[in-house]
């Protein structure tokens, strides 16, 4: 009987699974609708790592989410994070558990806490073989649990990066910073193409929302010079 495309499409995605030890229906955790889609299925895959930029903002609102939804989350070797400014960006304190400093052994720690929670976050402080990072994604998967690192990740699912950051609120010498607007990209090892999207983050309420169209010559932004860090 001949083949049809349909019949070439699930055989290559068959093979693909094999080889990456994934499904690509795999279930995924939820992502505020803003980021959704820009990442693969729509959300946090399952099983995976992703690679993110040092902006707490984004890892803030790539966990809100899922600690809403009843997931609990680890945030591992990130001590200056801060519990108020988890809270105000939609993260349920309730479910977060913070290990400040993991010490030198970090990547056993991260092995542990995602073999009980689902959504696991950690700034490595030093560079993982490759052999150690091969244990650690056969780890994910076989639990289930999704793993967000700040910096780079050889096997990762996604790596998300911002840029193009402009601040709202200040006017001729006057107002507080309120909303900020960037440029997510995702570039994904399964999508050929990058996606982007501009998104309010934070926006004036603390979370992620899709930024909202301006007229030309009405922008009430402004652009600042990277590093700035909102506190407080």
């Amino acid at each position: 009987m001949q083949k049809t495309a349909s019949d070439e499409v699930t055989r290559l995605r068959a093979q693909l699974e094999r080889m990456q030890g994934r499904r690509w229906d795999a279930p995924v955790l939820p992502v505020d609708a803003a980021l959704a889609d820009l990442l693969p299925g729509r959300g946090l895959t399952q099983g995976a790592a992703y690679s993110i930029g040092p902006s707490h903002a984004l890892l803030f609102a790539l966990m809100a989410a899922a600690s809403q939804s009843g997931s609990w989350c680890g945030v591992i070797g990130m001590p200056e994070l801060g519990a108020e400014a988890a809270a105000h960006s939609g993260m349920d304190l309730s479910r977060l558990v913070l290990i400040p400093d993991p010490g030198p052994r970090w990547l056993t720690v991260a092995a542990t806490i995602a073999d009980v929670l689902p959504l696991v976050a950690i700034r490595p402080s030093s560079r993982a073989t490759a052999g150690d990072v091969s244990r650690l994604a056969a780890r994910l998967r076989e639990r289930g649990s999704t793993l967000l690192v700040q910096g780079p990740w050889p096997q990762a699912e996604a790596t998300l990066e911002v840029a193009e950051a402009r601040w709202s609120g200040l006017g001729e010498g006057w107002g507080v910073l309120a909303e900020r607007e960037l440029t997510v990209t995702v570039s994904a090892k399964r999508s050929p193409r990058p996606r982007r999207g501009r998104v309010l983050l934070p926006a004036s309420n603390g979370r992620v929302e899709a930024a909202r169209p301006v007229a030309p010559g009405n922008r009430p932004f402004i652009d600042v010079p990277q590093p700035l860090r909102a506190v407080g």
